[in-house]
């Protein structure tokens, strides 16, 4: 197998893994998922495609162009997650569709709060592990896939 080849299936497995722990969360473990895990997820299937094209399609010089656009997709992937961390963590102000804005003041404003939020709120960490919730870890995984497909691409 080609050089640039290889860091393109430890990519792919990454991210078939990260996407299968999160439907295995989601199916067996019940955990819902809010609008920005759902958001957080499509990096993960793009980057699926791209290593799963760039595998299939031995094309001269397109193994080190997919290492270079899966590590800008991960940079896109971490900061996404990072919001997510800040929405939970409430550093900044998270979508309105999937965010707690306080008590209703009105029979009226309640009624609006409820058609409009969603089940599973986003600035509310549902599970944590060692303190650092599902976005967190997230966060991690993109920055080290990103640090590898850079480290992979230069090498190359």
């Amino acid at each position: 197998m080609n050089a640039a080849r290889r860091p393109l299936v430890v990519i792919l497995v990454a991210a078939v893994a990260v996407i299968g722990a999160a439907l295995v969360s989601q199916y067996w473990g019940g955990l819902a998922p809010c609008e920005l895990c759902l958001l957080e997820r499509w990096p993960y299937y793009i980057a699926i495609g791209v290593a799963l094209l760039a595998l299939l399609l031995p094309a001269p010089g397109w193994s080190r162009t997919a290492l270079l656009a899966l590590m800008l997709l991960f940079l896109a992937s971490a900061a996404l997650a990072f919001y997510h961390v800040g929405v939970e963590q409430h550093w900044f102000q998270g979508p309105t569709a999937c965010t707690s804005s306080g008590a209703p003041q009105t029979l009226a404003e309640l009624k609006a709060m409820l058609t409009r939020t969603q089940v599973v709120l986003c600035d509310q960490v549902q599970w944590s592990l060692w303190g650092i919730s599902l976005a967190g870890w997230n966060f991690a995984a993109s920055m080290l896939i990103a640090a590898f497909a850079l480290y992979a691409w230069k090498r190359t």
